[in-house]
């Protein structure tokens, strides 16, 4: 159905105030992808897109729209392809300003700094509480890292709180759950209703979260502020592949993902640096490491409005179509996007099971899952052992343990120079092996995670120079690094604006592994030794050598089954 004379009219006008049209399609030829659960029957009337979800959910309570359900089915099926046809969907013309992948790179710079700013806030003061005794309190790391923040020993939080060990393992492992559960739903409300109200909320809510650790007057409250930290701060490295994957294109990605990559790993090594000599001064000691977290959460937070703009697209172009129907009174306009909103029980349906689907159906995101979940887990077991082992075996005080993190620091610089390699490599292969030119530096690493491993655990000796546990402790960081760069940069290069929600799905495996492991570090290293224990975990490592090498030569026919990544490759 085209506009009338009328209406035509009014769009135009719409259109010279917004400066640029927009394309208006049929659905057999509308370009943006949408859910491929989505079926014609879960399509809502044009008369109701506007009509909010708290009115749906009176509705649905007070069981209305269901008396002449048998009448208005056949009236459906009757008028389907009338209404098919009759749909008019709107997209960004090409070049487009409005479009977030035409955004200037001064803007695109912008956006991707600010949001990844929000991962090193939550790398550097996720785990705040060092509450043990052999645990120290410099909290300041990431979810990866979080209990290298306890394993810096001083027992501040056990004086003020009168807390044991458990708790603190309760503690450390409440942050993780937080961090695995929340993005399941909060990832692909973000693909629904935008990217930047999430942020602001969760900075926000993240930043209330700190307040309340830091004023907490006992140990079950600081349970609870790390859990809903947790839950808050996950937004940090669940949204934010997605949100590059919204402004640049699949050859523009690698140094944004670099970026991201570097704020989010780096943030365990600056942040347990400065806890270790924080620790040390008793002026400061625990609560003021919540301080400093909230001051910087509180920039993060004021940021969004003034750095941020909306980057999903699909919400932009819900707003316009939105705009057209009330200016033109014709209600047959609307954004692909909202076919999967179009009522509330299909909006629940796919924000809430999108995630956990494609981490059960997609074999590259459940490949991708296991590997960068046992790689999180391990890195656990790694960073748990670094403040007891230096401090039993080379005698480091608490500041200079907290100083030993700084060859994560170096680590991550070195892993970004193998990815500046990396994007020659992909910019060379990618016409011919697509996503897959995003593995070579996988490989790479997929055989120095372990190498570093080893080296690790044969050096922890009080006869070999401390020096030798910190080269370990770089390759480490190193592989995992580029292993961090190659998981968010492939599969965004093969979910498109799925990206979140695959995101999300391995979000899951790599926390959930990230607080299984901490319960039982100690007592595996209580009987295996360090040099056993990591050498153990160094083996399982090589077993997971072959994942990056089976996908760069299968990938491309993993991916054809996928419909998912079909319709976001096809969009390129």
């Amino acid at each position: 159905m085209k506009p009338t004379d009328e209406e035509a009219i009014v769009v135009a006008q719409v259109d010279v105030n917004e400066t640029c049209s927009l394309a208006r399609r049929s659905l057999a030829s509308v370009h943006e992808p949408v859910d491929p659960r989505i079926r014609p029957s879960d399509l809502s009337a044009d008369d109701v897109l506007d009509e909010g979800y708290v009115r749906q959910l009176g509705d649905f309570i007070e069981h209305k729209h269901h008396y002449d359900k048998s009448q208005s089915e056949k009236s459906s099926h009757e008028n389907s392809r009338e209404e098919s046809d009759e749909t008019i969907y709107v997209e960004f013309e090409d070049g487009d300003p409005r479009d977030p992948q035409n955004f200037s790179r001064v803007r695109k710079w912008v956006i991707t700094f600010t949001a990844s700013f929000f991962s090193i806030i939550v790398g550097m003061y996720p785990n705040v509480p060092s509450l043990t005794r052999r645990i120290n309190f410099p909290t300041i790391l990431s979810t990866a890292s979080s209990s290298s923040a306890y394993a810096l020993g001083d027992p501040s939080m056990i004086r003020d709180l009168n807390a044991t060990q458990f708790q603190a393992t309760v503690g450390l492992s409440m942050y993780t759950l937080g961090f695995a559960l929340v993005p399941l739903v909060s990832a692909s409300f973000s693909e629904e209703f935008g990217r930047q109200p999430l942020y602001f909320f969760s900075g926000l809510g993240c930043l209330l979260m700190h307040l309340m650790i830091a004023l907490a007057p006992n140990i079950q409250t600081v349970i609870v502020g790390r859990f809903l930290a947790g839950a808050f701060g996950s937004t940090g490295s669940t949204m934010v592949g997605g949100t590059i994957a919204d402004i640049w294109a699949p050859h523009e990605r690698g140094m944004p993902m670099s970026l991201f990559a570097v704020m989010a790993l780096t943030g365990p090594g600056v942040g347990c640096v400065a806890a270790g000599w924080i620790e040390q001064n008793p002026h400061l000691e625990w609560r003021w490491i919540q301080w400093i977290h909230v001051i910087w959460t509180g920039i993060f937070v004021v940021a969004v409005p003034i750095c941020m703009k909306e980057t999903r697209s699909g919400v932009l172009l819900t707003r316009l179509a939105q705009k057209l129907r009330k200016d033109t009174g014709n209600h047959h306009y609307r954004a692909r996007i909202e076919d999967e909103r179009a009522s509330l029980r299909t909006l629940i349906y796919i924000s809430c099971t999108r995630p956990i689907y494609l981490l059960i159906t997609e074999p590259v995101v459940a490949a991708f899952s296991l590997w960068v979940g046992f790689a999180w887990g391990i890195l656990y077991v790694l960073v748990e052992s670094i403040a007891p082992a230096f401090r039993t075996i080379h005698h480091f005080n608490t500041g200079q343990t907290g100083t030993v993190f700084a060859s994560m620091i170096v680590g991550c610089f070195a892993g970004l120079a193998i990815q500046l390699y990396q994007e020659k490599l992909y910019t060379k292969y990618a016409s011919k092996k697509g996503p897959e030119a995003r593995l070579f530096s996988a490989c790479l690493g997929a055989i120095l995670f372990p190498a570093g491993m080893f080296i690790y655990a044969w050096c922890t000796f009080e006869s070999v120079p401390w020096i030798g546990m910190a080269i370990g402790i770089f390759v480490i960081m190193t592989a995992l690094f580029v292993l961090y760069v190659a998981v968010f940069t492939y599969l965004a290069d093969c979910y498109g604006i799925f990206a979140s929600s695959a995101l999300a799905g391995q979000s899951l495996c790599r926390n959930l592994m990230g607080m299984a492991f901490p319960l039982f570090t100690e007592q595996m290293f209580a009987r295996l030794t360090y040099h056993w224990g990591n050498t153990l975990f160094g083996f399982i490592a090589v077993a997971m050598i072959p994942i990056p090498y089976v996908l760069l030569w299968k990938g491309p026919a993993i991916r054809a089954s996928s419909k998912f990544a079909f319709q976001a490759m096809h969009k390129y």
